[in-house]
């Protein structure tokens, strides 16, 4: 299937917008502090309906809880979505050539299909799952979660919660937040003597903000 590429840059998704803040008490308990509103971000892979589905399945994989916010406030579904749209998206690094074994689990997948022909047939097998409810998405989803498409979609679950952001995904740091994940410092020399023998739980920061320039992810720098 041929997608046009300036179609598909008017295809947008609405996102409410958090701004959030973990903050912990010391007794480990957090609360959010946010500031709500939405935030329509251009689709670069993904039609709106595709994108809709996929967010609604991911926020059943790591649903908002009495932890934090879940996948839909990390943005997962826009970091998939950078993802499928770019290199990876059509196995621009995987060797792809027959004879196509099944492999043994430690190997991974070995199919034939790229990433992106896997989420175009996945998807087919979760249309209408935005307008069900709770317990029947996951019903839908138990349903295909032998699948390789429900597996990559749980890994990118997992990789849009706790990526860097400038991948698309862990809007505001919410994912290391939840974590207590500071960020890819690269020394902590400075903090040692500065906080012996006390909790020290910095603030995450994003590599974009430690090194205080913009950084172009990796899937960007190839067409």
């Amino acid at each position: 299937m041929i997608y046009n590429l300036a179609m598909r840059r008017r295809l947008f998704l609405t996102l409410s917008s958090t701004g959030a803040l973990l903050v912990y008490t010391l007794d480990g308990q957090p609360t959010v502090q946010s500031q709500p509103g939405e935030q329509k971000i251009p689709l670069k892979f993904f039609t709106e309906e595709q994108a809709l589905t996929v967010a609604a399945a991911t926020s059943r994989i790591f649903p908002s809880d009495a932890s934090g916010p879940g996948a839909n406030e990390a943005g997962v579904t826009l970091y998939i979505d950078r993802q499928l749209a770019g290199p990876y998206g059509r196995d621009r690094y995987r060797f792809t050539q027959a004879p196509f074994e099944p492999g043994t689990p430690t190997q991974g997948y070995q199919g034939a299909a790229n990433p992106r022909e896997i989420y175009r047939e996945g998807l087919k097998l979760l249309t209408g799952l935005p307008k069900l409810s709770p317990e029947e998405q996951d019903s839908r989803l138990r349903a295909i979660e032998t699948t390789p498409f429900f597996q990559l979609l749980r890994q990118h679950t997992l990789e849009g919660m706790f990526c860097d952001p400038m991948h698309g995904g862990n809007r505001d740091l919410i994912g290391w937040q939840l974590i207590g994940f500071p960020g890819p410092y690269m020394s902590w020399s400075n903090d040692i003597e500065k906080h012996h023998g006390e909790p020290f739980r910095p603030r995450p920061q994003s590599l974009t903000q430690i090194l205080n320039r913009k950084i172009t992810p990796w899937e960007e720098l190839e067409p």
